[in-house]
């Protein structure tokens, strides 16, 4: 059941209303991986581990939009067996953009994320990541339970 807060949110997002526009335009122009100080939808964040304390990050991912497209190949066959489209992705959007800041911060574990907003050329994610060596983390009894533990 989203809150109320969520809810706002959505409605910004479907009505595509000019305070939220104008934040698109800044962050179309930052990088694809930008770290930010808190969480933009703070409930979903909270709700997902997010705790305002040292060994917590928040980052913004923005993921291009677009199908997979293959090689035409050059050789005689129909149109329908070219095997070009209605190729899918396995991974959705949010898979990958989780995917891609794990890469970027190797030593941090994935406490979750959620959508933000979608344009016709990208998504953005947050995604709220937690150091599990910052003593801050090892000793909060909660995030440890929510930090998958690998060795």
């Amino acid at each position: 059941m989203p809150s109320h807060q969520d809810k706002i949110w959505i409605s910004l997002w479907k009505e595509n209303a000019p305070e939220l526009r104008e934040r698109i335009v800044g962050w179309r122009k930052q990088n694809a991986i930008t770290r930010i100080d808190k969480p933009s939808r703070l409930e979903r964040a909270r709700r997902l581990g997010y705790k305002a304390k040292q060994g917590i990050i928040v980052v913004r991912m923005r993921v291009g939009t677009g199908g997979m497209r293959k090689q035409r190949p050059t050789g005689g066959r129909r149109p329908k067996h070219l095997g070009v489209t209605r190729i899918k992705a396995d991974d959705n959007m949010q898979t990958v953009a989780n995917r891609r800041v794990l890469e970027r911060y190797p030593n941090m574990k994935l406490l979750g994320s959620y959508f933000i907003y979608k344009d016709g050329k990208h998504y953005w994610f947050e995604v709220i990541l937690a150091d599990p060596q910052h003593p801050r983390i090892a000793q909060d009894k909660e995030l440890n339970r929510r930090i998958p533990q690998t060795a």
